[in-house]
């Protein structure tokens, strides 16, 4: 009973943690043990491996999302002169 609870706090310690982990964000550093608690967690729990994993393949499908070609400013131009028609009536 004690290892499952010891186990399920250390998975809420690290969870809390591993978005910090993985972005190395140096207005919000892990210490060194910190790191080395949370690698040494992450090595033995399946789960905590698992949101690692997913939190690694959000972030990558978010770079690859910001990689779009930009908007097209006559488009903007547009759909600005369509809300202004409907907000202002047409001019």
């Amino acid at each position: 009973m004690t290892t499952a609870i010891r186990q399920m706090l250390t998975c809420h310690w690290t969870a809390r943690r591993i978005q910090r982990y993985l972005d190395a964000d140096p207005a919000a550093p892990l210490t060194p043990g910190e790191v080395t608690r949370l690698e040494q967690h992450v090595a033995t729990c399946e789960r905590c491996t698992e949101v690692m994993r997913e939190h690694r393949v959000l972030h990558r499908a978010l770079s690859l999302w910001s990689g779009q070609r930009p908007v097209d400013p006559d488009q903007v131009d547009r759909m600005r002169a369509v809300l202004d028609d409907l907000t202002e009536g047409p001019q």
